[in-house]
């Protein structure tokens, strides 16, 4: 039945119903008594309609309140129809805050910045991640201009040109930036930005590895092509001179071998492909291997000793020995004659610790955040004089990472360095 046959066909039942009650008491009482009858039921429905309609009125204006009107008649299916409504109303926008939660979340997550802007751009909503990258504060600035927020000159010549189809590269806040300006709906601007600083390092570590690489091998190459052609070009060269540059050729060689070896060995520890299986590890053994090879290398130039007293650990006895042995060798070779290298193995609170200290030169703390970077070197001329590969750092970095280790750096220039491993508790 359609709502109008709903509507009207009570109605008029109603009304039957009326002038039935008015006829008889005409019939009963006359006409006097019959039209006093038909005027007061009129009365009587006109109050019931206009208490209904306050009922209604008053509804409206609180319209949060639970209680809905009871009505009678016409009424029943009006105040059931809007309880429906406001029933669907309550579930949309139960549905729509869950919703706006969920996006307030995940927008507080993201790790690109979002800020949502007027067409004129004006800052209405950003998420943490853009306050960090743009050093705002939504509390603070929103209803403000962002090029009056973000003052660089490149941002807003971007902004001026409106040649939005192009991300713009910024450097701000010691950052570098990726931002790009997204036209939304008509009157809004979503403003992304993403911090490309960690990638940039990267790729700039990549360029300088594969120059640093060429560099270290190009080097002992040069020498040995060198004296190959010397050889060849003068076939009468004498007995003394011949030895001599073979000897040299043999070092530059084996210095070659090293530089290969180390990339491998690192190239091999960053792989996926090449899990650690973990075995128990006698370290008390290992560091006592490791000490003898630190006083092979001084060749009693220095006082070299150790002080071993803690737990073996699980790990990977090859990789443990190569790391502790790269920190033993550089203490030796970066501290002068007539000073001293300890090496340490104890339980600590926080785990058991290798550490080895020396007296040597030290280290700049300018220098100490890069030290294991591939190929980094402090003092490149020092680094020659100590035949090193530049990759023994990096080697123990990705050692300890595998083992779940962390190394500490403490150094003073000019009066010696302690690099200290510490690995979990059990």
């Amino acid at each position: 039945m359609s709502p109008q046959l709903l509507f009207w066909v009570p109605a008029l039942l109603r009304l039957l119903m009326l002038l039935a009650i008015a006829g008889l008491a005409w019939w009963m009482g006359g006409a006097v008594a019959g039209l006093s009858a038909a005027v007061l039921l009129l009365l009587g429905q006109l109050v019931l309609q206009l208490s209904y309609l306050q009922q209604l009125s008053a509804w409206l204006d609180d319209f949060d309140s639970t209680r809905l009107p009871d009505g009678w008649g016409a009424w029943t299916g009006v105040f059931s129809r809007l309880y429906r409504l406001r029933r669907d109303e309550e579930r949309s926008q139960a549905e729509l805050s869950e919703w706006l939660a969920r996006f307030r979340q995940a927008m507080h997550l993201l790790p690109d910045g979002v800020a949502i802007m007027d067409d004129v751009l004006f800052l209405e909503w950003c998420n943490p991640a853009a306050e960090r990258h743009l050093g705002l504060t939504l509390e603070r600035d929103k209803g403000m201009r962002v090029t009056n927020l973000v003052r660089h000159p490149d941002f807003i010549d971007y902004i001026v040109l409106g040649r939005y189809e192009q991300p713009l590269t910024l450097s701000l806040r010691e950052r570098k930036l990726i931002v790009q300006i997204i036209p939304f709906e008509n009157r809004r601007q979503i403003l992304v930005t993403h911090d490309a600083t960690e990638s940039a390092r990267i790729e700039e570590m990549r360029r300088d590895f594969i120059a640093n690489a060429s560099h270290e091998l190009r080097t002992p190459l040069t020498v040995i092509v060198g004296f190959l052609e010397i050889a060849s070009t003068t076939p009468d060269l004498d007995v003394a001179s011949r030895q001599a540059h073979l000897k040299l050729m043999t070092e530059q060689g084996h210095r070659m071998q090293r530089l290969i070896e180390d990339m491998l060995t690192l190239s091999r520890l960053e792989s996926v492909d090449y899990p650690m299986r973990p075995e128990p590890v006698p370290v008390k053994a290992l560091i006592e291997d490791v000490l003898e090879e630190a006083k092979a290398l001084s060749g009693g130039r220095h006082s070299v000793t150790a002080s071993i007293d803690g737990p073996d650990v699980v790990g990977s006895a090859e990789e443990l020995r190569s790391a502790f042995a790269n920190l033993a060798s550089n203490a030796v070779r970066y501290t002068p004659p007539g000073g001293t290298v300890h090496l340490s193995w104890k339980d600590t609170p926080q785990g058991p610790q290798f550490a080895v200290s020396d007296s040597g030169i030290g280290i700049d703390q300018l220098h100490i955040a890069r030290l294991t970077e591939r190929f980094y070197r402090v003092d490149k001329s020092r680094s020659r004089e100590t035949q090193g590969t530049g990759l023994g750092l990096a080697i123990v970095k990705h050692v300890l990472l595998r083992h779940r280790a962390q190394l500490t750096i403490d150094s003073v220039a000019g009066k010696g360095s302690c690099f200290t491993v510490t690995f979990p508790k059990r």
